[in-house]
């Protein structure tokens, strides 16, 4: 065969043309084929004459020849050229010469390429899962107010730690946020009947201690300074100005840290006892958190020390399954489609970023997998898809076959694979840190 390819950045041209000799080789195994099996009136099966069968399937016989020869100019240009391949495009311009050779052109999705840093040994600090007592009151703290029960308050002004209810619109330069900054602006479009906490960090920075003294009936305008974190970059960093008026106070009455508060949260069972459980609940929180930040350092330390181009159809492909996945999110979250909309620059930009680091992560353990041999066996595999079909609450066998349907089975045995990966590499590395789940080998190391 005579093949030709252009590489690009993770990418490449194939171009191959087959010679007439293997053509006609090629064509005439498939003709063989059809003449043994083909059901022709008038003729016992396998003894039709050639030319009939040529006439009668030349459609079917072209197309056959023409899918073999392009897998296995492919095959041939792939062996040759050494590529990485994830992906082959559909042939362009494949045809059939007059002087019996075979051309087509078409184009492929390349493995980045990149030398792996250092990931033996990566040194990775993890934080105490140690629970306080501390810990343990700030979540009773947590319980006593969402239990709390609230008073009207008419007689006084806004006190620290007070609810004021307030409406409000709120402007930049005298207009509208929506019109200043020219699309939708979400809850800076305005409320009422918000709720806010007397505190420094309720609501907006410093919009709450600017309320205190007020009473019901009253109103004042507040400007607070929007903060370079604000979701909406078009007014981070400006003033935006509050036209706040008092609806109602509200004084938060929290219930006793006794036993009957215990009791309706645990049926027959003390205030000790309901602090043993959150501080069971919170052992566990902490180790799963310990364990997190054990992935997200060795992931972090993997992509800082190595840059490569990644594959321009992987990013777009991923960028778009984010955005949706970051859409339903926020609108399972109570966003409406507006302020979706309003956001869709930083909803975008989010998504692309995390596409990147995604793919990255994922080229990266993938090689490191290969290079120490670690691999997703079967029985991994097959545990993985019983412990999914168990969260969706449904049959394997029937979980199974639908995977297989949506040809989703790579993609799971590509996850035990990663998972496994990340085992190795935390195993392996240089843990500090006070944790309980530091082990004597990584603690010595």
């Amino acid at each position: 065969m005579n093949i030709t390819v252009e590489k690009s950045s993770c990418a490449a041209t194939l171009n191959v043309e087959v010679p007439a000799d293997k053509v006609a080789s090629e064509r005439q195994n498939i003709v063989k084929s059809y003449v043994g099996q083909a059901n022709i009136p008038g003729f016992r099966k396998g003894k039709a004459p050639v030319k009939v069968i040529e006439k009668r399937f030349e459609n079917e016989i072209k197309e056959e020849l023409t899918n073999r020869l392009v897998q296995e100019g492919c095959q041939e240009a792939i062996k040759q050229e050494e590529l990485k391949v994830l992906n082959i495009n559909a042939p362009e311009a494949a045809e059939l010469n007059d002087d019996g050779t075979f051309t087509f052109n078409t184009s492929a999705i390349l493995a980045p390429e990149f030398e792996l840093p250092e990931y033996m040994g990566l040194e990775i600090e993890v934080p105490s899962s140690e629970v306080t007592d501390e810990d343990v009151d700030n979540s009773l703290t947590e319980l006593q107010q969402r239990f709390a029960d609230f008073k009207d308050v008419e007689d006084r002004g806004l006190e620290d730690e007070d609810f004021a209810v307030v409406d409000f619109t709120a402007s930049i330069d005298g207009k509208p946020v929506a019109e200043a900054i020219g699309k939708p602006a979400g809850f800076l479009d305005g409320r009422e009947g918000h709720w806010v906490k007397i505190e420094e960090d309720s609501f907006l920075p410093n919009f709450g201690p600017q309320l205190k003294d007020l009473k019901v009936g009253d109103e004042k305008e507040v400007t607070v300074t929007i903060g370079e974190d604000f979701p909406l970059s078009e007014v981070r960093g400006k003033d935006v100005s509050f036209a706040v008026t008092v609806k109602e106070i509200k004084l938060q009455e929290l219930p006793e840290l006794d036993d009957e508060f215990a009791g309706k949260l645990l049926p027959e069972k003390g205030i000790e006892e309901l602090k043993e459980v959150i501080r069971e609940q919170l052992q566990q929180e902490k180790q799963r958190a310990a364990e997190d930040a054990k992935v997200n350092q060795i992931v972090e330390q993997l992509n800082q020390a190595v840059d490569f181009d990644l594959p321009e159809e992987l990013v777009a492909a991923e960028t778009q399954g984010n955005i949706q996945s970051m859409a339903q999110r926020a609108m399972q979250q109570g966003m409406t489609p507006d302020v979706l909309e309003s956001q869709k620059e930083e909803l975008e930009e989010s998504a692309a970023q995390q596409a990147k680091t995604n793919l990255k992560t994922n080229f990266l353990l993938q090689e490191i997998a290969f290079k120490e041999e670690i691999k997703a066996e079967d029985q991994d595999v097959l545990q993985r898809i019983y412990q999914m079909a168990q969260q969706e609450n449904k049959a394997p066998k029937k979980y199974i076959k639908e995977l297989q349907k949506a040809n989703a089975i790579q993609n799971v045995r590509n996850s035990v694979l990663i998972g496994k990966t990340i085992d190795f590499l935390v195993e392996n590395a240089k843990v500090s840190g006070t944790t309980e789940n530091v082990t004597e080998e990584n603690a010595d190391a």
